[in-house]
């Protein structure tokens, strides 16, 4: 199979050794897809080479790259197969589809072993970075004499809770609610009781399932190096674990936020959202935000709205809608109307978050909006829903990056209450002050360019030293 793709590019080894060729490969969600791109980006900067592949939709739906950046990053399209998987039409993202269909998305990126194997064997790239769901992938790699490194989007401290042995001790909902014992230091990262009611069956699969525990383990075990959306300066103990569990480099590779950029001035969204902005107390709004999966049910959003009512404070609530959404109370948006939006499109999350009058972040603990916010030194406020987000709502809590809304361990319920005092509390109160204080000590963790390129600068050496190795290596048996 050529290689080809939206930019024409061509994909042969320069002379120049010091320029890599790398092939990336998230996953099917744009909370993967968007790190990956942006990790892309930091490549393209220093001159590598990028062949950057997902499916066709998910392709047409990225960001426009800068005109310097896309000569060197080709999008390359890889459909997924048409028929035999009953997905939806255009379904090629966990966004376009509900939880429960996931499963199915899964499938059929599992059936793109043999397309992806075709398309690297002809472009023959110096490395591929591939994502936790693909774990077939190393076999695949070393079959055509390529390496490969997982990049994960996940935090150090979600690996490390998840562990590098499949199967392993834990078999029932208790295993998951405690540390895991190979953890040797002290840490509440584990999930909660209702967290495991709802993500048990994922986490350890079925009969018809390839489980998220066991992708993640094998992709670990099986990968050449394992690349990490993290810092030292942040996760140092739970890097440190990692490489100690594997026995193989696990480097950071910086937090990856997103440059925030204000060159679309014919943006009309962003002028009305900032001109509401521009009207309101510094640090004073509350920015609402879930992410593109996780829907609060009508018990959750009701007590979310009452609770953001009673606080007092203005707030700007992005609200993603389908079809079999939970609807606001009665009455809500009308009684809130001069202190408050209900936006049901698309918002500029990182421009609203750049913005000085934002004064929290209430958040479905997904950690792309943590970096987004963080960079921004934004306090958090943590309400978690799915998959790995209660695990970084722990890792934030007990850092006190972030404050979790007081929820029933049991069900997960909580109450409109809760929320106005968390909100009152990470936003203006006097004990919340060390929220505040310790996300503006994040700020230059997570937003300092400088740092960010030195991390990619050493994982960038890294690849080109085994590289290096592995082409002496080839010459000296040919």
């Amino acid at each position: 199979m050529a290689l080809t793709g939206t930019n024409q590019t061509p994909m042969t080894k320069d002379d120049d050794r010091n320029k890599l060729h790398i092939a990336m490969f998230p996953w099917l969600a744009f909370g993967h897809i968007l790190p990956y791109l942006e990790l892309a980006k930091l490549f393209a900067q220093k001159g590598h080479q990028i062949s950057f592949i997902s499916t066709p939709r998910n392709i047409q739906s990225l960001p426009k790259l800068a005109p310097n950046l896309s000569p060197l990053i080709n999008l390359v399209k890889l459909p997924l197969p048409s028929s035999g998987f009953n997905l939806p039409i255009e379904a090629e993202s966990t966004s376009d589809l509900p939880i429960e269909k996931v499963l199915i998305l899964k499938k059929a990126h599992d059936a793109l072993r043999d397309s992806l194997s075709d398309l690297l064997r002809s472009s023959k790239p110096d490395w591929l970075l591939f994502d936790f769901a693909a774990y077939w992938v190393p076999d695949m790699a070393r079959s055509i004499g390529l390496q490969n490194a997982y990049f994960s989007i996940f935090n150090a401290a979600c690996l490390g809770y998840l562990g590098t042995e499949f199967p392993n001790y834990r078999t029932e909902p208790e295993d998951f609610i405690v540390p895991p014992k190979w953890v040797p230091f002290p840490s509440t990262v584990a999930y909660r009781k209702f967290e495991v009611s709802k993500f048990l069956k994922v986490l350890t699969g079925n009969d018809d399932d390839i489980s998220f525990l066991y992708r993640i383990i094998q992709t670990l075990r099986g990968c050449d190096v394992v690349a990490v959306r993290s810092c030292w300066e942040l996760e140092t103990e739970w890097l440190s674990l990692m490489a100690d569990l594997l026995g193989k480099p696990v480097l950071p590779i910086g937090q990856l936020a997103p440059a925030v950029t204000y060159d679309d001035e014919n943006d009309d969204i962003w002028k009305s959202t900032k001109q509401w902005l521009d009207f309101q107390p510094k640090r004073s709004v509350v920015y609402v935000a879930f992410g593109s999966e996780a829907l609060p049910n009508q018990d959750e959003l009701t007590e979310i709205a009452h609770g953001l009512e009673i606080s007092g404070f203005p707030f700007f609530w992005v609200l993603k809608t389908r079809p079999d959404s939970a609807e606001l109370p009665t009455g809500f948006e009308e009684r809130t109307r001069e202190r408050g939006i209900v936006c049901t499109s698309w918002a500029p999350q990182l421009k609203i978050l750049a913005h000085d009058s934002i004064g929290g972040f209430l958040s479905h603990s997904g950690w792309s909006s943590v970096v987004e916010a963080l960079q921004f030194g934004i306090p958090l406020l943590l309400l978690a829903f799915i998959n790995d987000q209660g695990l970084n709502a722990k890792l934030l809590d007990e850092n006190m990056i972030g404050y979790m809304v007081p929820r029933d361990e049991n069900d997960g319920s909580f109450t409109r209450e809760s929320v106005a005092e968390s909100v009152k509390l990470v936003v203006e109160k006097e004990e919340g002050k060390v929220y505040r204080e310790k996300a503006k000590e994040m700020s230059p963790v997570f937003g300092d360019r400088e740092v960010q390129s030195k991390y990619v600068d050493e994982f960038l050496a890294f690849l080109k030293e085994y590289r290096t190795k592995s082409s002496k290596e080839e010459e000296n048996t040919s």
